[in-house]
């Protein structure tokens, strides 16, 4: 499969960032607003696709996952938020 043209992957970063900065937790807007402004530009599809998944997930839950309170559900156990959750462990 192709890669989508670069308008379009623009177009998806820009509302990707738009949607992890604007969830309604100030906790999950930092954590995956950080992310983004820092990898943002090195996202292609499947990792843009796993984060829009990843958004529809409740505040709550998500932010259990990031922190590591919880075990992340197995179909968002993603390569894309692992790389979230490393770049919180610093």
């Amino acid at each position: 499969m192709s890669e989508p043209p670069p308008a379009d992957l623009d177009t998806r970063r820009r509302r990707l960032m738009y949607r992890a900065t604007h969830r309604g937790t100030f906790e999950n807007d930092l954590i995956l607003g950080g992310f983004l402004r820092a990898h943002l530009d090195t996202l292609v599809d499947p990792d843009l696709g796993a984060l829009e998944a990843l958004l529809e997930v409740p505040d709550p839950e998500l932010a259990d996952w990031l922190t590591g309170r919880a075990p992340v559900a197995p179909e968002h156990d993603t390569p894309a938020l692992r790389r979230i959750r490393a770049a919180i462990a610093g």
